[in-house]
């Protein structure tokens, strides 16, 4: 060491944050002349501590239709999503709050819509319903045999297995494919 110059000792939290920015992905050279430690030193350090530089995630590869036409598919995505939960809300809510037959339910919310009408709107409005249910022949088991109505999710899959067909098309499931499901 010449004369004049004095030895650069830095503290273990000076060297704790240049290895934290290292592994983050900062330059060795900007570190050194930031922490105002060698790049000899930088490097010495980090080989006898194992310092690791973190993988980078993969950036998100680009849309084949670019990111403003996939932003655009995406808006009118959510658009029509929120319109059509808009109807399903109001069918379900005339039907709830209504004291005659169901017609408008969806197929598929029927089942909720028929035990939700009995449990609060009566007996009376239970058996209009399951006499407005009667035109359909898989709805026959929605009841046992003392004329109580089924679990909802009994509900659910007797309407699923017995509308299968309508279900795949709502998937867009061609005929011959997938056939197990549901």
């Amino acid at each position: 060491m010449e004369e004049g110059q004095s030895r650069k000792l830095r503290s273990d939290d000076t060297w704790d944050e240049v290895r934290r920015a290292w592994e983050a992905g900062q330059t060795g050279a900007s570190l050194a002349r930031r922490y105002d430690v060698g790049l000899a030193n930088l490097w010495r350090r980090r080989a006898s501590d194992g310092w690791r530089r973190r993988k980078a995630p993969d950036p998100r590869p680009e849309p084949l239709e670019g990111w403003d036409r996939y932003a655009r598919g995406k808006l009118e995505a959510f658009d029509l999503q929120l319109a059509e939960t808009r109807v399903l809300a109001q069918k379900l809510a005339e039907a709830m709050t209504g004291g005659g037959p169901m017609p408008g339910v969806p197929l598929w919310h029927v089942g909720y819509v028929l035990a939700w009408r009995e449990e609060r709107l009566g007996a009376a409005v239970a058996a209009e319903d399951r006499a407005w249910m009667a035109r359909h022949d898989w709805a026959a088991d929605f009841w046992d045999g003392a004329g109580r109505l089924e679990p909802v999710e009994d509900l659910d899959r007797l309407t699923l297995i017995a509308n299968r067909d309508a279900w795949r098309e709502d998937a867009g499931l061609p005929a011959g494919v997938a056939e197990g499901w549901p």
